[in-house]
Formats: C-alpha cells, sequence, structure tokens
C-alpha cells in the first residue's frame, strides 16, 4: 500500500479574473487520507478543488502530485460535482454517463475496449443501479443520480475521489450507503469530502481543512471548542 503525501500545495494563491481568493495556502493530503474540507460559502472550497482537479492554474504557489514517492505530472482523480453543475436534461443513459469517466483512458479514434465496458458493468452493480442502464439521467431520483455520477468518478479506479457538497441532492434511504461506501473506497484511493455539514465532516473524515480565504489544518477531528470557536464562527 502506497504512503505518504499524494497532493502537495505550497504557498498557493488562487482566484479568478485577477481576483485572489485563497491566499497561501499549505496542504498534504496523504494517498489514503479522508480528508473533510468544511468553510462558508464564498470562502474558497470550490476554488481549492479545480486547483487539485488541474481546472484552475494557481496565481503562484506550487502543486506537486506523487506516486510512490516520486513527482508525476499528473493523477487519476476522479470527481462528483456538486449538484448545480449537472445539465439533466442532457439525454444521456446512466451507463453511457458512468462510461464517460473512462474517457480519458481511452484511444481517441478506437471504440472502448470490453475489459472497459466490463468495468462499467461492475461499477453499475457496486452502485446498485442494476436494471437503470438504459434510463435517462433525467429520469432518476437525486440519489440514483448520485450513484450515476458517483460510479463516472471511481470506475477508472482513481487515486483519488473529491466529492462536492453531496448532502445537497443526497436521497436519504441512500446516504448511509454513500458513507458506508465511501470508507470502503477509502481503502483503495484517497478521498477528499467538501461539505459545509460539519457534522457529516467530523463523523466520517480523518483530518479537517478549514477554507475561508486562508486554509487552517487539523490533524484527526477531535476539534476543541477553542478551534471551532476561533475558525468556524
Amino acid at each position: 500500500m502506497e504512503t505518504g503525501p499524494m497532493i502537495k500545495l505550497s504557498h498557493i494563491f488562487g482566484g479568478y479574473e485577477g481576483k485572489t481568493v485563497l491566499h497561501d495556502v499549505n496542504l498534504e493530503i496523504g494517498s489514503h487520507d479522508f480528508l473533510g474540507i468544511i468553510g462558508p460559502n464564498g470562502g474558497g472550497k470550490t476554488t481549492l478543488v479545480k486547483l487539485m482537479l488541474g481546472l484552475l492554474k494557481p496565481m503562484s504557489g506550487d502543486i506537486e502530485f506523487l506516486h510512490h514517492g516520486r513527482k508525476t505530472d499528473e493523477l487519476c482523480i476522479g470527481y462528483l460535482p456538486q449538484y448545480s453543475s449537472i445539465d439533466r436534461k442532457f439525454p444521456i443513459s446512466v451507463y453511457d454517463v458512468i462510461l464517460s469517466g473512462l474517457n480519458r483512458q481511452k484511444s481517441l479514434f478506437r471504440p472502448f475496449t470490453p475489459e472497459q465496458h466490463g468495468l462499467v458493468r461492475q461499477t453499475i452493480a457496486r452502485m446498485g443501479l442494476e436494471g437503470m442502464e438504459q434510463r435517462a439521467i433525467g429520469e432518476l431520483s437525486g440519489g440514483q443520480m448520485q450513484r450515476a455520477l458517483l460510479g463516472r468518478a471511481l470506475v477508472s479506479n482513481p487515486q483519488a475521489v473529491i466529492l462536492d457538497e453531496p448532502n445537497t441532492y443526497i436521497d436519504k434511504r441512500f446516504e448511509t450507503k454513500l458513507y458506508s461506501l465511501l470508507e470502503e473506497i477509502n481503502g483503495e484511493c484517497a478521498v477528499i469530502l467538501v461539505s459545509h455539514d460539519i457534522s457529516t465532516v467530523l463523523t466520517h473524515a480523518k483530518n479537517i481543512a478549514y477554507v475561508n480565504g486562508t486554509l487552517r489544518y487539523h490533524s484527526g477531528t477531535d476539534i476543541s471548542d477553542g478551534w471551532m470557536k476561533e475558525f468556524l464562527y
């Protein structure tokens, strides 16, 4: 099992259109970490996620990816986006949503391999979506949609998976299953959970990052009242 840091952010400044949102952020995420990211709306949580995904370049500072202690250009990172970013009217089936998680591994002018289709079927079973393969995403409940998108994030066997506010559209019947699944997944890869639900984060995460312009890191989840009062209120 790989140990040690996998993602390292050093003195990162980041933002949009010349506006700095994050100031001097330093963070290390281990290969089997379960990091909970909390903080107020507009504090920079989504900016931090986009920096780690490579969707946004830092204004200054360094982002390093490591595999078995050696620098690498990129990691395979699965991503479960916020519900507001999903177009439910887009005509795509559950099967094709999950299959799209393998796009980066497919040769440009060649079809998906039988092995890749096998991975999709395994993932559909793992997400409890058997029988819904050809259903359009617009026909799904919130929980079913979440399972399909989580399947897309996991089908490539990523080294890390990022979930951005999954509770905003969670099916309560699936909530216990989701976090049980995340604990299982954490045995295979790092999990980064962005949430405004502090109690959920404290229950499931191993370490905490509080983001509000800057980043305050807390090893473990045994947070004192003083820490809570200083940074959360």
